[in-house]
Formats: structure tokens, C-alpha cells, sequence
């Protein structure tokens, strides 16, 4: 047997979708034990083998398998390796553009936890800052943290001071516990005019763009903005009192007006005046969105216009204490004569049917992405479309439990490869082209379960389509096994 078809098969038969427990586990322990580990769906059996593992590189890389239940990795969240826990605080890589958050308890752990693991790499704090910025935590965590047991969480409840109800504010303040009553009290400042101010001079530049937009500002500080040009944080800061409003909504660049334009609290006057202004953006930004308005609205459509290849993190609404857009206001949104608001109804998992049904017609293109790529139930038919049309798109379709598998036999003779391969793995294709010109085509089609035990064995033989073939769900268990002996394993 030639070398060159070993580790071909090692990696096929890991990825065989029809390879049995046993066969897995044997893999766990060789060259590709740690991708298998990491990049597909895995029995119970496996999934145990690799949480007791011995080597840390076996269970790091469970825990950032995107496929495994998340509850499954819950022994992950204290493993005496810190590296574990920071990869599981981590998630998947490549990070997907939806995550999948973790269950309230790894995140309490997580969250909670006194030291880094025995390996002293990381320190706690640096694995907690990895779960943060991971997108795995869910409002609905962020939410409960007030409420929490544990005073750790209690204390990371004041660091979103705004999202907090006056109830759970009052509450913190009132913690029977010092140490998050102190951290409350210093929380405040953020809602303090006085605070803002006498802060605002050691934060840095970044963050002072959002003071500005987000704080309760001083009318010093609001004058200083003014003359200094740095008045844009205050256009979507719904603290700026409402003189200042008034003056924004009056400035001389167009884009600043429009941007008022969209605020959900303009006096009347304001309104009538935006109306009429003489650039045509600043009045369709406030045709776009009739009064009355909310800011949870503002935001929904703040979250759209990126143009038709975005591939920003699609992430859940933080409306803090504003009530989310009702779902009367998104079917409004969904036959509105304005392309940008049926982009927002477009992102909201809880439109009917027939909305969706009509979404996936509309004339607007982007319309149309947003859809597939936002909500659960979009048709498969219109997750293909996009996947062929635009590429940028393909590796978060790919990922949908609804992007189609089947009936792509008309798209074999595109002439992109990454479609080509799509429609080689069909089922129903009745010649897979293993002979195609582009690597990536030919493994695919070895892979197709359409081909013979027979076929089968000349795949294998042959270095450009033995992985593809060992990954064939067709190929029998026994020639699994049978194939595996003729890999010496190597342990990681």
C-alpha cells in the first residue's frame, strides 16, 4: 500500500457519516482524532471517550464542536485544563455567524470560577473575557444575572447598568453583599450627567465615542461636543436632551440631520421640519419610519444596511428595558413599500408563514439574503438561489438543518466548483463526476452515496479520491475496519 493513501483514509473515515462508535473511537487516537473530535456530529460513545480522555488536545478540541448537544460539554467547563475552558469559553472556530450559546450552568461556572486550571497558562479572569466576547452567553443570562446566587454574577450584572430595570438597579444597590453594592454604586455613574463629565477626560478614544452615544450627558458636556465637532455619538444617544436634539436636527450636514431623523423622540416641530428638509436622505430616513416610534424599532432597523454581502455576526437584540418591536410591527415591516424595512422583517425568526413565503419573492435582493440567511424557516429553495449567487454566504448556509441536499443534479456542469461539488454529493445523481478537473468536485463525488462497494474500491486505490471514498457511507463497515488496520494510528 502506498503511504500516500493513509492518511486519505484517516481522515475520510472520520468523517464517514455511516462509521460506527467502535471505528470512532479507535480514530480518537490517531492523526485526526483531534479534527474528528472538533468538526462533526459524534455518537454518545465517542463523545464520553473523548470527555475522559487522557491528552488535553482531545478534549480542547470537543469543546469547540459546533455539532455536540453543548450540555454534553459541561464537564469541560472545570477540566484541570485551563486551555480546555478557554477554548470551550471560546466556541467553535471558525466562529459562525449565528452562535450557539452555552447552558445557563457552563456559563455559571465559567463565570464563577477562582482559578485558571492546574496547567497556570491562563489566569481565570482571561478565560472569563474569552466567554464575553464569544457571543455564547444569551440575553436571557444577562437578564438573570441581577437575580443570581452567586455574587460574582450578581457584581457583572452592574457592568450593564443600562440594561437593567429600575427594580433590579434598586435591588443591587440594596445587595446584601458589600462587595456588589460597591459595585453597584460605581455602576451609577454611567446614568450620572455630573459622573459622565468629571469621567469623560480618562477614557480613551474609543470608548469615548460610546460615552457619548450611549451615558447621560451634562449640558457642559453636550456644549463642549458642540464646539469641539464631535456631535455624532449624541444623534443615537437617547440621553441628549432634547435642546440638543433640536440643534442636531438643524446642523448643517445632511448626515447629521438624517441621522436625527431617525430618533424615536422628535418633538413635533422637529418632525414637520425633517420632513420638508431639502436633502432627499435626510427625508426618506424620516419617511422610513412612521411615528410613533420606539427605540427598540430604532435599533431593529439600525441593525440592517450593509449592503447585500454582509457577513456580520448575526446576534440577539439587547433591547435592555425597552420593549422589543411587537410582531404587528414587523409584519408591517414585511409588506412595506420600503426595501430596508422588509430587511428587518426579514431577520425576525417569529414572521408567519405567508410572510416568509412572500419574503422569499420579493424583487429586492437583499431582501431575499437576509432571509435565508436569518431565519429559521426560510425555504430551501431559496437558500440554494443564494448559496449559488452569493458566495460570501456559503459557509453559514451550509450550516442550516434546512439548506437542501437533494435535487441539485442541474447545477453538475456549473462552472464554479464550490457549486459543482454541492450537486456531485447529491443522492440522486446518477454518475457522480469523480473525474472532474477540480479536486475539491471528485472528492465529493467519491463520497456519494450513490456508488457502488465496487466503484468504491478503485476510489480508493487512486490518492485523489481515496479520502472522499473512505468517507462514503455506502462503503461497507467491514471494509472500514479492514482499511483502519492498514493505518498505523499515530497517538496524539
Amino acid at each position: 500500500m502506498s503511504d500516500s493513501l493513509r492518511e486519505p483514509w484517516l481522515r475520510g473515515l472520520a468523517f464517514n457519516p455511516a462509521a460506527p462508535s467502535d471505528l470512532l473511537i479507535r480514530l480518537v487516537d490517531s492523526a485526526v482524532g483531534p479534527s474528528m473530535c472538533e468538526g462533526r456530529e459524534l455518537p454518545d460513545a465517542v463523545t464520553d471517550a473523548a470527555l475522559g480522555h487522557p491528552d488535553k488536545g482531545i478534549r480542547r478540541a470537543l469543546a469547540r464542536n459546533r455539532h455536540v448537544d453543548p450540555a454534553r460539554l459541561a464537564p469541560l467547563a472545570k477540566d484541570p485544563s485551563g486551555i480546555v475552558r478557554w477554548w470551550l469559553a471560546g466556541g467553535p472556530l471558525p466562529r459562525p455567524r449565528r452562535v450557539r450559546p452555552l447552558p445557563d450552568g457552563i456559563i455559571a461556572t465559567l463565570l464563577t470560577a477562582e482559578d485558571g486550571g492546574e496547567d497556570r497558562m491562563l489566569t481565570a479572569s482571561e478565560i472569563k473575557a474569552q466567554l464575553e466576547s464569544s457571543r455564547q452567553i444569551p440575553q436571557s443570562f444577562y437578564r438573570s444575572m441581577a437575580g443570581r446566587e452567586h455574587p460574582e454574577l450578581r457584581i457583572r450584572a452592574t457592568w450593564r447598568w443600562q440594561s437593567l430595570t429600575p427594580v433590579e438597579r434598586a435591588g443591587l444597590l440594596d445587595d446584601p453583599d458589600p462587595a456588589v453594592r460597591e459595585a453597584a454604586r460605581e455602576a451609577g455613574w454611567v446614568l450620572d450627567p455630573e459622573r459622565v463629565e468629571a469621567e469623560l477626560p480618562s477614557i480613551g478614544s474609543l470608548s469615548r465615542e460610546h460615552v457619548l452615544g450611549t451615558c447621560a450627558l451634562s449640558p457642559a458636556l453636550v456644549e463642549r461636543c458642540f464646539a469641539d465637532g464631535t456631535v455624532e455619538p449624541l444623534t443615537r444617544n437617547p440621553h441628549t436632551p432634547a435642546p440638543a436634539v433640536a440643534r442636531l436636527a438643524r446642523h448643517p450636514e445632511p448626515g447629521i440631520r438624517a441621522k436625527v431623523a431617525a430618533r424615536p423622540d422628535l418633538a413635533p416641530e422637529l418632525v414637520a421640519e425633517l420632513g420638508q428638509d431639502p436633502d432627499a436622505y435626510v427625508r426618506m430616513r424620516m419617511r422610513l419610519h412612521p411615528f410613533p416610534r420606539t427605540w427598540g424599532e430604532y435599533g431593529a432597523i439600525r441593525l440592517v444596511g450593509h449592503g447585500p454581502d454582509c457577513v456580520c455576526p448575526i446576534i440577539e437584540p439587547d433591547t435592555g428595558p425597552d420593549v422589543e418591536p411587537s410582531a404587528d410591527w414587523f409584519a408591517a415591516c414585511a409588506v412595506s413599500e420600503e426595501p430596508v424595512l422588509r430587511r428587518v422583517a426579514a431577520t425576525w425568526p417569529g414572521l408567519p408563514a405567508e410572510l416568509v413565503e412572500a419574503l422569499a419573492r420579493d424583487e429586492d435582493e437583499e431582501v431575499r439574503i437576509r432571509l435565508a440567511c436569518h431565519h429559521p424557516p426560510a425555504p430551501p429553495h431559496l437558500l440554494l438561489d443564494v448559496f449559488v449567487t452569493r458566495p460570501a454566504h456559503r459557509p453559514h448556509l451550509l450550516t442550516l438543518p434546512a439548506f437542501p441536499r437533494t435535487g441539485l443534479t442541474h447545477l453538475i456542469g456549473h462552472p464554479d466548483p464550490q457549486v459543482r461539488a454541492l450537486a456531485a454529493a447529491d443522492p440522486a445523481l446518477p454518475d457522480p463526476p469523480v473525474d472532474d478537473p477540480d479536486a475539491s468536485v471528485s472528492r465529493a463525488a467519491a463520497a456519494n452515496p450513490n456508488l457502488s462497494p465496487q466503484a468504491l474500491e478503485t476510489l480508493l486505490a487512486d490518492p485523489r479520491t481515496a479520502e472522499g471514498a473512505a468517507a462514503n457511507p455506502s462503503l461497507p463497515v467491514s471494509r472500514m475496519h479492514a482499511l483502519l488496520d492498514r493505518c498505523p494510528t499515530t497517538v496524539v
